[in-house]
Order: C-alpha cells, then structure tokens, then sequence
C-alpha cells in the first residue's frame, strides 16, 4: 500500500492555503502554514506566489495535486479514478470527486472518527472498522449506499474507540452519512451531491489537465 510519507505541511505551503492534512493541529498557532505561508525551498518567497498569471497548465497541475494531496491518493491511484470516472455515464469530475469521498477512510473521517484523513486510513488498515460486517482493511474501499460501517467489536475495549464518542460528537456529519455514536456505527444513505464536497477543488481543471 503506498502512501505519503513526507512532511505534509510543506504540501499545504506548497499549495498556497490550509489543506487541514493534521486534523485539530491546523487550527492551532504551531500549524506551519501560519509561520511560513509561501512555498517551500530555497525560492518559496520569491518563487509561485509572487508571480504574474500562471499559465493555463499551471492551474490545470495545482487543481489536481490539491485534490491528491487532500484525499492522501498518489498520482497512479488517483490517475486510475480519473479512466473511471472517463468511462461512466455523467459528469466526469464530479464522478471523480464521488470517488473520492466514498473511499472508506474518508467515510470514516466524514463521520467524524478520526480527526484527520491520515488518521482515518490508518485505522482503517490497522482492521478496526468493519463494513456490513466484514472486517475490511483496505482504506481505497469504495463504500456504497446502504453500506454500514461500524468499529471492530475487540476494538471497542481500546482508550481511543472509549473516548471516541464524545469527540466524534463535536463534528457535523454530511447528510449523505447517518451516524449513531451510541454504537459507533454510520451508514452510506446516497451518494455526495456536489455541493456537499469541497467546494475549494476545481473538478474541472482537473479534467482539462487529464484531457491535453
């Protein structure tokens, strides 16, 4: 399973606003993109955001690494979404971004059981969640409507899935997600409607970027 391992404040720095890749950290004062907002390296000051107007391609590039850098998919995972999304009936890019958010580790993170998507992926190949009763430890999984997530029975007796409620509680879930925190479950009622995904990702420059 591949997977970013690097500093993932430089990728925010890199893309010139608050990815939120470290959960409750990006809203502290030790986030990095708040001491040093420009680009990382040795030009960042003086470097991309302080330019004149980017060419076409360069918003085309920026546009598609923000939403691999959000969702945590490298360029071979993220590049197979895309021949996907090409080859279903609709919209190209937002049956892409629908790919996105019905991964199982961002349905974990939507439901507010992790504070983060790294967190998510992580406990999600660790074997604590299970879907319609299935240990399922693949965090790519794609959830379905009608699917239930629920935590892992042995899990349950851990100090994180204990507290877990309480914290969970503080989060809004999206209302294509039903959760109940009493079990610590959730379920999938629909797929995301475009207005209820990022609204920063620019689906559509994505798709201009894959179709030169």
């Amino acid at each position: 399973m591949a997977r970013y391992i690097g500093p993932v404040c430089k990728l925010c720095r890199r893309e010139g606003e608050k990815l939120f890749l470290k959960g409750e950290r990006c809203f502290t004062p030790k986030c990095s993109f708040d001491k040093r907002s420009f680009a990382p390296g040795q030009h960042g000051r003086t470097g991309q955001f302080s330019r004149g107007r980017e060419s076409d391609f360069a918003r085309q590039l920026r546009a598609k690494q923000k939403a691999r850098r959000v969702y945590g998919v490298l360029e071979r995972q993220f590049r197979r979404y895309y021949g996907k999304a090409l080859r279903s009936t609709g919209l190209t890019g937002l049956i892409l971004l629908q790919f996105l958010e019905t991964r199982l580790d961002n349905v974990v993170y939507r439901l507010g059981y992790a504070q983060s998507r790294s967190q998510a992926r992580m406990l999600v190949s660790h074997g604590h969640f299970y879907v319609n009763g299935r240990r399922t430890d693949v965090p790519s999984f794609l959830v379905s409507p009608g699917d239930q997530i629920t935590v892992r029975p042995g899990s349950l007796q851990g100090s994180f899935f204990k507290e877990l409620g309480d914290r969970a509680g503080n989060t809004n879930v999206p209302l294509w997600l039903e959760r109940n925190l009493n079990t610590l479950s959730g379920s999938m009622v629909r797929k995301p409607e475009r207005s209820e995904i990022d609204g920063n990702l620019n689906e559509q420059l994505i798709v201009e970027y894959y179709s030169r």
